[in-house]
């Protein structure tokens, strides 16, 4: 599974998220982690995404498997992957 991460510099939540999105990194070790910056990397087309930032997609191969949109404690994060997996 991956976790893409969909964030920009200008984005006070995204700056906030930067510590959870570093704790989910300890809890959910085999979940890989891709960050994309909405204003450089091209790979942001692909999702769909919006103007709220961050964005967060679950993948299971090429299936979307759940959207994270805005900023959220890490206890949500935590169960909504828990409920992905």
């Amino acid at each position: 599974m991956q976790l893409i991460r969909i964030s920009a510099i200008w984005c006070p939540a995204c700056l906030i998220m930067r510590p959870r999105v570093d704790k989910l990194k300890e809890i959910f070790p085999s979940i890989e982690h891709i960050e994309y910056d909405y204003d450089f990397d091209d790979e942001v087309k692909n999702y769909n995404v919006g103007s709220k930032l961050p964005v967060f997609i679950l993948m299971d191969g090429s299936c979307e498997i759940t959207r994270i949109i805005g900023e959220k404690s890490i206890l949500e994060l935590e169960t909504i992957l828990k409920g992905c997996i």
